[in-house]
């Protein structure tokens, strides 16, 4: 008989999302655990949903009533609170349970966009420079422009705009300031590498594997900025919506593909991700690959990077679902 699946998921509510007009990212998990569903349900595993609403005690008490083998992770975090993704894989191990994906302390560096990246320069993984700044401590600003002003601790491009990236100082304070303003705390800035856009995806635990990668070709008007914003993600009427698009395979020569694939394994297992995740680069004018962040249990919807790149790598969608379902077993097996 195969093993019961219980599909955790953040059920949508109203937060500062939707008040910026950014709803869609809030409600994109429910095409994702939909699909993740069907998928299941045609393999023939016995599973149910369970939405989660905060308070985190709640969803604590709705999790210890769970009668199931394996928890199918797709909680991203109650909406306006990122961190909460890994306090709910901190529950599920206090729990006993068994989850698909990457675990708490993963989740949790991750997330910080600047801890995360102080760890890579200590360990000789080359990533742009950076600072974190804030409107009051903007005279230490001590980089090279062209840079890329982003929120510290958030995903799905939230705060990623058009106006991002920046080329003079008091752009840059604007910046800046509206980040801060609105996500609170310190700003993450860093150095623009302007080349070309590849991402990696890793499926494994003890023996991960690079599916192969995917470029994000750009095709936006004269001085618009080549990044992957909000809008490009999201707003399916925007300029940057029909500008942006994933060739998979990315057309790369193989000795630099298997560079790139060695350094991703190497962010793997140096953050300790297990089932899957996704290291992004951009190629700076020497070519040289450089990190600019990790995901771990990134969006796996049909539509998404990571399906197409299992894709590529001859895993149809179901097969690519089942194995994230028995890595997870196999990890406590």
């Amino acid at each position: 008989m195969r093993p019961r699946v219980a599909i955790i998921y953040n059920e949508p509510t109203w937060c500062s999302y939707n008040a910026a007009g950014e709803e869609k990212a809030v409600h994109g998990v429910l095409g994702e655990v939909m699909a993740v569903y069907r998928a299941l349900i045609e393999l023939g595993y016995p599973v149910v949903r369970v939405p989660l609403s905060p308070p985190l005690e709640q969803a604590r008490k709705s999790l210890e009533q769970l009668k199931t083998d394996l928890v199918f992770n797709l909680f991203e975090g109650f909406c306006g609170y990122p961190k909460t993704e890994a306090a709910m894989a901190d529950i599920l191990s206090e729990l006993g349970l068994i989850y698909t994906g990457c675990h708490s302390s993963v989740l949790s560096l991750a997330l910080s966009k600047a801890k995360v990246k102080a760890v890579w320069q200590k360990t000789g993984i080359d990533t742009p420079a950076y600072q974190l700044l804030s409107p009051e401590t903007l005279p230490q600003f001590d980089l090279r422009y062209p840079c890329i002003v982003k929120p510290c601790e958030e995903d799905a491009s939230h705060g990623v705009l058009e106006e991002s990236v920046v080329y003079d100082f008091a752009t840059l304070g604007k910046q800046v300031s509206q980040v801060s303003k609105r996500f609170g705390g310190e700003v993450l800035v860093e150095e623009f590498v302007e080349g070309r856009e590849v991402s990696a995806a890793i499926l494994g635990a003890k023996k991960p594997i690079v599916l192969p990668l995917s470029e994000i070709a750009y095709s936006l008007p004269p001085g618009w900025p080549r990044i992957l914003t909000f809008s490009a993600k999201w707003e399916s009427q925007s300029m940057y919506f029909y500008g942006t698009k994933t060739i998979c395979p990315a057309d790369i020569e193989m000795n630099m593909q298997r560079h790139i694939n060695d350094i991703a394994l190497s962010v793997f297992r140096m953050l300790g991700c297990s089932g899957y995740a996704r290291v992004d680069f951009r190629l700076d004018s020497r070519g040289s690959p450089r990190v600019l962040e990790v995901n771990p249990n990134p969006d796996i919807s049909p539509d998404a990077g990571l399906a197409h790149q299992a894709q590529a790598a001859g895993i149809v969608y179901n097969q690519l679902i089942e194995k994230i379902a028995m890595l997870a077993l196999r990890e406590v097996s």
